[in-house]
């Protein structure tokens, strides 16, 4: 009896993830117009490292031969998961709504099926790749705002062909994640992405600069870097723990939902019958993709991939 609300329970801490996560992407959309996205970016990360450092460095000394040992992974990892995904996601808020982010983001698992094909060499079944095909046509009809007649006019979906692209690069970080499937602790080998990405950052600060943090944009470095960063992962595992990896990731299918209840309330942004038409066949594509046959349950890493969102 007690265990079983304690399971109930637990079916909370995926949806405080998806919620937090969800947020930070309204966060994102809303911050674009008061600091740049290197700014936010550096910053986001500057500040989880500075919070990790007291608890993880010594931790990380301790573990310094495993961690030499697969540094050039952890330099992968960094690059796509918060150097290039994070970036782009920063650069697309600038030209899209959050409601569109929120519904591109959700096809991480698509991208993920077809980079499994070039870095796995898996092949799909038929449901995988009627149900990216399915989910693909949903995207083309949101990013085309229900005439897709518009697709030829690129230029003004500029915003969401970067969004595309930076969840494109989010999808090799999850694969290699599988790939590599590497026996480090979840939080050593997040810190050291984290000091992999400042280390990226750096010649772009050097370059173009940081904005000063002011009243209008710190609350949103903040959240970014505390809440997004660090305690969604944290309330992830510990879902991940409780739930299982296979329950678990059900759950960011909420994402775009999430993310358009925020934007609609906090942002004002329209939700439309071509967000809802093609955010139903997308999620039916999602659906019908991860039909496959008895298999083993995926990994702990694999259910962590969301882990920089």
């Amino acid at each position: 009896m007690q265990q079983n609300r304690w399971v109930k329970l637990a079916v909370l801490l995926p949806l405080i993830a998806v919620f937090i996560w969800s947020l930070n992407i309204a966060v994102t959309r809303y911050v674009a117009d008061y600091i740049s996205p290197v700014s936010i970016s550096f910053y986001r990360w500057l500040v989880a490292f500075i919070v990790l450092t007291p608890v993880m460095l010594p931790k990380v000394w301790q573990q310094r031969q495993l961690v030499m040992l697969h540094w050039k992974q952890f330099a992968v990892l960094s690059a796509f998961g918060m150097l290039l995904y994070q970036g782009l996601a920063y650069s697309a808020a600038h030209y899209t709504t959050a409601t569109n982010m929120g519904i591109i983001n959700a096809f991480i698992p698509i991208f993920t099926i077809f980079v499994s094909i070039i870095i796995l060499k898996e092949i799909p079944n038929r449901f995988a790749i009627l149900g990216s095909l399915v989910s693909f046509l949903g995207l083309m009809y949101v990013i085309a705002q229900g005439n897709l007649a518009t697709l030829l006019h690129l230029g003004g979906h500029w915003g969401d062909l970067l969004m595309v692209i930076a969840v494109f690069f989010y999808a090799f970080y999850g694969v290699f994640l599988k790939k590599w499937q590497l026996k480090v602790p979840l939080m050593i080998s997040l810190y050291v992405q984290i000091g992999f990405s400042l280390i990226y950052h750096l010649p772009f600060v050097l370059w173009l600069g940081v904005d000063r943090l002011d009243m209008q944009n710190s609350a949103s470095v903040f959240y970014a870097g505390l809440f997004a960063s660090l305690i969604a992962p944290w309330v992830w595992m510990l879902a991940v723990q409780r739930l299982g990896p296979n329950r678990t990731s059900i759950f960011m299918n909420l994402m775009p939902i999430f993310t358009a209840i925020l934007a609609y309330f906090w942002l004002h942004e329209a939700w439309t019958i071509y967000h809802s038409i093609g955010g139903i066949i997308i999620i039916a594509g999602i659906a019908m993709a991860q039909m496959k046959s008895k298999k083993q349950e995926p990994s702990v890493d694999e259910s962590l991939n969301a882990i920089n969102k």
